[in-house]
C-alpha cells in the first residue's frame, strides 16, 4: 500500500512540473539522455500510439514550452492545434524549419542555439579546407592502396597562407572562420546582409563580386528564401577553376546540381562539403571525386558542444518558466 502511494506522489509530482512538448528527440537527447531536463514534464510525441494531431489536441491547453531538434516543420498546421504555446526552443542554430512570421503573429518567443556551436563548425570548416587544398583524404587513400610505392610521389597540393577567402555570412560562426583562418595568413573578405561596423575586412554587397575577387568561398550563413541556390554556376564561374567552396551551411544554399556540373567539367578546383541538399542523398558523381571532401553534417557533434547545448536547453527553460529573459533568445522582426 505505501508503494502504492509512493507511485502516486510521484505522478502528482510528475502534473505539477513544467509541461515541455518534443515531437521528436534531439540529438543532445540521444546522447544525453533526458536526465538534464529532470525538473520538467517531458511530452514525448513519438512514444505515444496517438497521431500527432490527436496527441497535441489532449495538450492544447495546457503545454506552453516546445523542443524542437530543427527538423520537423513547426507551422501554423502545428501551432493551431497548440494554442497555448509561448516558447520554441530549436538546438539548431538555423531557423529555417521554424514559421518566423507565425510565430510573431502569435506572440511565440523563440530561443536557439546561440553561439554554442560557433567555435565547432568554424574547427570544421577551417578543416575542410585545409583537407581541400593540401589534399590529405586524397593522399591518405593513395597511401592505403599502396600507390606510394607503385606509382611513387603523391600530386601537389595547395598552400593555404594569402588565399583570398570569402565568408558568406558573417555572422559569430563566419566571425570564427576570419578569425583562424588570419592566424593561417589568409586575405578575409565578406558577404553578409549588412556591413558590419566592427570588422575592417572588405564587404560585398553581392555574392557574385564576391566570389570574383576570392580564391575560397566558405558558406557560413543560415538557410532562407534570399539565400537558397543562393551559390549556383555563376557564382561557381565567377570563382574559378582553381576556387574551392566549403559549405558548413546549409545544403539548399548551393545548387547542388550546379556544383556537380562544375566539378564534373573541371570549372572549378574543388569543394568540402558537411551539409547536402537532400540529406542523407549525396550525388554520386561526388563520390568518387579526389577534389571534394564529404562529411555527413557533424560539424557540431562533439561531446563538448553538445553537453553546453544541454546546459542551454535547460537554462532557457528554467528562465521561460522563471519568467525571465532568455539566454539565447531569437530577435523575431
Amino acid at each position: 500500500m505505501a508503494a502504492n502511494n509512493h507511485q502516486g506522489n510521484d505522478e502528482q509530482q510528475s502534473h505539477e512540473l513544467p509541461q515541455v512538448l518534443i515531437l521528436e528527440p534531439p540529438p543532445i537527447v540521444k546522447f544525453y539522455g533526458v536526465e538534464f531536463l529532470k525538473n520538467f514534464e517531458l511530452l514525448k510525441a513519438w512514444e505515444s500510439p496517438l497521431p500527432l494531431d490527436q496527441f497535441l489536441s489532449v495538450h492544447a491547453g495546457s503545454v506552453k514550452a516546445l523542443l524542437s531538434p530543427g527538423r520537423y516543420p513547426l507551422n501554423s498546421n502545428i501551432f493551431q492545434l497548440i494554442p497555448s504555446l509561448q516558447l520554441v526552443i530549436t538546438t539548431s542554430a538555423g531557423l529555417n524549419h521554424i514559421d518566423l512570421p507565425e510565430c510573431k503573429r502569435r506572440g511565440i518567443d523563440i530561443a536557439n542555439s546561440g553561439d554554442v556551436y560557433s567555435e565547432d563548425v568554424a574547427d570544421m570548416g577551417v578543416g575542410l579546407l585545409i583537407d581541400v587544398l593540401r589534399k590529405i583524404s586524397a593522399a591518405d587513400r593513395y597511401v592505403r592502396k599502396g600507390l606510394w610505392d607503385n606509382k611513387g610521389d603523391f600530386p601537389l597540393a595547395s598552400k593555404l597562407g594569402s588565399k583570398r577567402v570569402g565568408i558568406v555570412g558573417l555572422g559569430s560562426i563566419g566571425q570564427e572562420v576570419a578569425k583562424r583562418l588570419q592566424a593561417f595568413g589568409c586575405r578575409i573578405l565578406y558577404n553578409s546582409r549588412n556591413k558590419k561596423q566592427f570588422v575592417s575586412y572588405p564587404y560585398y554587397s553581392n555574392v557574385l563580386e564576391l566570389a570574383a575577387d576570392s580564391d575560397v568561398l566558405i558558406i557560413c550563413c543560415g538557410l532562407t528564401e534570399q539565400t537558397r541556390h543562393m551559390i549556383n554556376k555563376d557564382v561557381m564561374l565567377a570563382l574559378g577553376k582553381e576556387g574551392v567552396i566549403i559549405n558548413v551551411g546549409r545544403g539548399p544554399i548551393i545548387d547542388e546540381k550546379d556544383l556537380v556540373q562544375c566539378l564534373v567539367q573541371r570549372e572549378l578546383g574543388g569543394a568540402g562539403l558537411d551539409v547536402f541538399e537532400n540529406e542523407p542523398h549525396v550525388p554520386k558523381e561526388l563520390l568518387t571525386m579526389d577534389n571534394v571532401v564529404l562529411s555527413p553534417h557533424r560539424a557540431v557533434r562533439t561531446p563538448e558542444t553538445l553537453a553546453a547545448m544541454c546546459e542551454l536547453v535547460k537554462g532557457n527553460l528554467e528562465a521561460f518558466f522563471s519568467n525571465k529573459p532568455l539566454l539565447s533568445p531569437v530577435m523575431n522582426k
